[in-house]
């Protein structure tokens, strides 16, 4: 008998495409979801969170079995994946959506949140700006946002931002190569 429980993680890197490409490249994860977040307008849109009024922040919600790989295995890829030291924004873009936030599911998720950040504070030479707030709901973003990088990488974006980082990670060890090399 499988007792494996399945859970949740809320985290908002700047990019959605950006964290949903590093995610999906981790063992133990069964699904990211692109969306939006920690906002106040209900169901929004992509343009309407572009366009800063919402609240929202750009989110991956992450499913993941924790017998398989911890939470605060997933916050140790968070801190690498994405600068957590610039407030709203990564790279060119700017604004409270790309702002690097922790929604956290329950307290045991907060508390591991707040430790994760004080590690990862230790060894950041700026000010981590991270967010940890409860997570109240989560927006899907559109269809054509959902598995982005792997269904366009040949675009621009992807391959001046997404590609570099998940090249980084992958020589970090951080992630599983995006192209198994024949041994």
């Amino acid at each position: 008998m499988n007792t494996n429980k399945i859970e949740t993680a809320t985290l908002g890197g700047g990019c959605f495409w950006c964290m949903e490409a590093v995610y999906e490249r981790l063992p133990g994860v069964i699904s990211v979801t692109s969306g939006f977040a920690g906002g106040h307008t209900m169901n929004p849109t992509y343009h309407e969170v572009c366009g800063g009024e919402t609240g929202h922040a750009e989110v991956t919600q992450i499913t993941f079995d924790p017998a398989k790989i911890s939470y605060a295995k997933l916050l140790e890829v968070f801190w690498q994946a994405h600068d957590p030291t610039t407030l709203n924004r990564q790279g060119a873009d700017e604004g409270t959506q790309y702002r690097s936030i922790i929604l956290y599911h329950d307290e045991k998720q907060k508390l591991v949140a707040e430790k994760s950040k004080l590690a990862a504070q230790a060894e950041a030479s700026k000010t981590i700006v991270t967010e940890i707030a409860p997570f109240t709901k989560f927006y899907p973003a559109e269809d054509y946002h959902q598995g982005y990088y792997d269904a366009n990488s040949s675009q621009p974006y992807c391959q001046v931002v997404i590609t570099p980082k998940l090249e980084k990670l992958e020589h970090k060890k951080v992630i599983e190569p995006t192209v198994q090399t024949p041994k």
